[in-house]
């Protein structure tokens, strides 16, 4: 591709963002401003309406959610399961598990979808979930989730389940992440490791696309 056609895509990018976001309900906006008063950024909504779509696609009623500092994103996996199901929020940052616990009692009136919001370690947790229960898997957060997550998606997820892990380019790195080979942060290479190990795993099909910050989707055989 020439100049033009990646400055188009840039352009393109921040469109898809932009519309996204008109496109956010009142009570995920909210969430989003208060997210980012407590030092929660909120990563891109294109990619939160991405994760939700997902959940509808694969007809997912039980959603692992991991990282949820990502209020954003959970809110919309909580949406997509459209009243019903179950969603599992696990992160190991207590504020953030406050805030998803405080974001669902405002919609317990609107919504009969269960959570189950616990602040342990992924590494912890996840062994103790029953096997083969879960259509979806996400993942995001600090470093340490991804790797400890994928370790139990085989056995989480159900035949044809996905997992999908989020800002796998890790672009937030002051040294640009994985698009830069100079890159040895600690995000920049748990991610080159991720995606390696993913790909080379051939219990699952995986896609890496550059949807949101980077997200690595994988679909378990």
């Amino acid at each position: 591709m020439d100049k033009t056609q990646y400055t188009n895509l840039a352009k393109a990018w921040e469109f898809t963002e932009e519309h996204a976001r008109e496109l956010e309900p009142d009570t995920i906006a909210d969430a989003r401003a208060t997210a980012d008063q407590a030092g929660q950024l909120q990563g891109p909504a294109a990619q939160a309406r991405l994760l939700g779509l997902l959940v509808q696609l694969t007809g997912a009623s039980s959603v692992i959610a991991v990282g949820t500092g990502s209020l954003v994103e959970t809110l919309q996996l909580m949406h997509a399961l459209n009243g019903a199901g179950q969603l599992t929020a696990v992160d190991s940052s207590a504020q953030g598990i406050m805030l998803i616990r405080k974001a669902f009692t405002a919609l317990q009136d609107v919504t009969d979808t269960s959570l189950r919001a616990v602040n342990a370690p992924t590494s912890v947790f996840l062994p103790r979930l029953n096997a083969h229960d879960y259509d979806l898997i996400v993942v995001a957060g600090d470093p340490e989730n991804y790797a400890s997550t994928f370790a139990q998606a085989s056995r989480l997820l159900r035949e044809h389940g996905a997992i999908v892990f989020t800002d796998v380019l890790a672009l937030a790195s002051e040294q640009g992440g994985v698009l830069n080979a100079a890159d040895r942060s600690d995000k920049t290479v748990a991610m080159r490791e991720l995606i390696a190990t993913v790909e080379q795993d051939e219990g699952f099909t995986s896609t890496l696309t550059p949807d949101g910050t980077g997200m690595l989707i994988a679909v378990k055989q």
